[in-house]
């Protein structure tokens, strides 16, 4: 597997395993199934509730701490300069870790944005102090992305965004990719997204997709996650399943043509599966994230 190079060539492997939602209690399991497969990539957030648990898996599994990328995210109620120093301070003592290989906002905060520049800025002087080794967002959109570059003395490496066969966010992905901001899938098979609409169920029954599985005597998951690699995207698939883990990883030795991956970029539906990142307010979404 050929790692990614940030635009401060920091090098960062293009899967990772994504613990979005997976209760505490499954986290550990779910993580050292992962690194047992052969990921040395793990993406995990404050807001997770299971920075912890990632932390302990990392320990337990016999693989060096120096050989696993661990990145995590800063929630909104901790922006502002001086919070986001100790929401670093928060996820580097639940994780176990001196310094971060990757943080990130895990949000913009349109209704106070100057939080969120703070916030950023805070990011900038922890990777000066060598706490973390890049720095990025989740979640912005061009207008957020352009407002942070008039005042940010470091260019995000990667924005965390969600990007699927039907929500490709094509011109997000354009406006990073000239700024050399990476683009990083989160729900990158779709797994959060279903449609309501009668035409679409999931990606994962879609026929331009099964079809091209069934081509490469592949699963839907896995021509997914190759079509991800082939655009240049890192990506961090969630499953707390030993087999689906094991299956997500085993991507490496098939390439999709460029008609299929043609077709499967026209599948863009315009439908995002997330909240609205304009609807994102401390009202609706903040809640405190626990001391360590």
């Amino acid at each position: 597997m050929t790692p990614l190079q940030l635009n401060n060539h920091v090098e960062m492997p293009a899967i990772g395993l994504g613990v979005f939602q997976t209760p505490p209690d499954e986290t550990r399991d779910a993580v050292e199934a992962a690194l047992a497969t052969g990921y040395r990539h793990i993406d995990t957030a404050a807001a997770y509730g299971n920075e912890r648990e990632v932390g302990d898996a990392v320990r337990s599994s016999g693989v060096a701490r120096d050989d696993v990328f661990l990145e995590t995210k800063i929630w909104i109620s901790d922006y502002g300069y001086d919070q986001t120093l100790h929401g670093f301070d928060k996820s580097a003592a639940k994780l176990g870790v001196e310094q971060i290989d990757l943080l990130i906002l895990h949000q913009a905060l349109p209704s106070d944005f100057d939080s969120t520049l703070e916030a950023y800025r805070a990011l900038e002087s922890l990777l000066e102090a060598g706490k973390v080794r890049a720095i990025g967002v989740s979640n912005f959109m061009v207008d957020h992305l352009t407002a942070l570059l008039e005042t940010a003395k470091v260019v995000p490496a990667v924005n965390q965004i969600e990007v699927h066969p039907y929500f490709q966010q094509k011109r997000v992905q354009e406006f990073g990719a000239a700024h050399g901001i990476l683009t990083q899938a989160w729900s990158p098979i779709g797994g959060i997204t279903f449609y309501r609409d009668g035409r679409h169920a999931s990606t994962l029954q879609d026929p331009v997709i099964g079809g091209i599985a069934a081509t490469h005597g592949r699963s839907p998951a896995q021509v997914m996650l190759r079509w991800h690699l082939q655009r240049g995207r890192s990506v961090i698939p969630k499953s707390t399943k030993a087999h689906r883990i094991a299956e997500n990883f085993d991507v490496f030795d098939f390439d999709l043509s460029d008609a299929e991956l043609t077709a499967i970029d026209a599948l863009d539906t315009g439908q995002r599966g997330g909240p609205e990142p304009a609807d994102i307010t401390l009202e609706a979404f903040g809640r405190p994230i626990p001391e360590a």
